[in-house]
């Protein structure tokens, strides 16, 4: 009989049909999640260097923190980044080995992405740590 199947397709569209959306939401927030990532740890590297660079604690704790929001604006990343610069590696005679650390905290949103049990965002940190050249007038 041909006419007896004929409202299985409609139902079985109801039912995957949301767990296919619900599952292509969850991978374009791991690829959200994953690309913002990437970005911060470059940030957090970006930022220890061009500190690492710099002749004294306070220039290298500006140079650090404008060059992660730069990376950040630069990558489109819609944050206010968190950055935390230990420049203690200033404080050590001339010709040791020092080193300057930046930690990069930014929370990702997600609330665009209306998935059952996702949070609205999510935070992601990074760390770097650049050494100093030991030769440097500091």
């Amino acid at each position: 009989m041909p006419g007896v199947d004929r409202g299985s397709l409609t139902l079985e569209a109801v039912i995957v049909a949301p767990v296919l959306l619900m599952f292509l939401a969850l991978i374009i927030a791991a690829g959200r999640i994953m690309i913002a990532g990437g970005s911060i740890e470059a940030a957090a590297r970006d930022a220890a260097r061009q500190a690492s660079i710099a002749r004294d604690p306070a220039t290298a704790r500006s140079n650090a923190i404008s060059s992660a929001q730069a990376a950040l604006q630069q990558e489109g990343l819609q944050c206010k980044p968190q950055v935390s610069v230990d420049t203690s590696g200033f404080a050590r005679p001339i010709g040791t080995q020092a080193s300057v650390l930046v930690q990069v905290r930014c929370t990702v949103s997600l609330s665009d992405l209306v998935v059952v049990g996702m949070p609205g965002s999510h935070t992601l940190s990074a760390s770097f740590r650049s050494p100093i050249d030991p030769f440097r007038g500091r």
